[in-house]
């Protein structure tokens, strides 16, 4: 078996996570070494330094995505689950590795904002200078680029979480076969 870094790219609350941590479990199972780099989670520590600007989500991507080239290299499926809504800092993620994988998990903003489980879009739709409002909100206030080229596309408004679940293993399987 080889290595393999799937970054999976979404809007909040399109199922990155969930899915992530299911899949990994399923996995594990298997018998896999499974590493997930959740993106909420290294914003805590790997980069507590970093903020919101373009150019601050795209160095954090690059730090989280050289953690998911070391591990892929050495044979071990990583995923990382964050939002990372630049297309050209994915493709640079994908050049820059040859493991590297884009599965784009779509679902589309009406759905998005019915699910809120963080509360953030309630918040990031408030009006301009409301205390509680979030700016640079991404699909809100900043842009979310939809991928070019995915390798994987998962639209979880279309389908339910453990089909969403089961066609993320599959992609992995099939990529980490030697």
């Amino acid at each position: 078996m080889k290595g393999i870094f799937v970054q999976m790219t979404g809007m909040s609350g399109a199922g990155k996570s969930t899915m992530t941590f299911a899949a990994a479990n399923v996995l594990r199972e298997m018998g896999y070494n499974v590493e997930v780099i959740d993106g909420d989670e290294y914003r805590e520590g790997l980069c507590r330094d970093l903020g919101f600007s373009k150019e601050d989500r795209n160095t954090n991507i690059r730090r989280l995505s050289f953690v998911g080239k070391v591990l892929s290299r050495n044979n071990v499926i990583c995923i990382m689950s964050a939002i990372n809504p630049y297309d050209d800092i994915r493709k640079e993620v994908k050049a820059n590795n040859a493991l590297a994988k884009t599965v784009y998990v779509e679902c589309n903003l009406d759905t998005l904002i019915q699910r809120d489980p963080k509360g953030l879009y309630k918040r990031a739709l408030l009006p301009e200078g409301h205390s509680d409002r979030i700016n640079n909100f991404t699909g809100i206030s900043d842009p979310f680029e939809a991928p070019e080229d995915a390798d994987l596309v998962i639209n979880t408004d279309a389908q339910d979480l453990d089909t969403s679940v089961q066609t993320l293993i599959d992609f992995v399987l099939r990529n980490t076969k030697e």
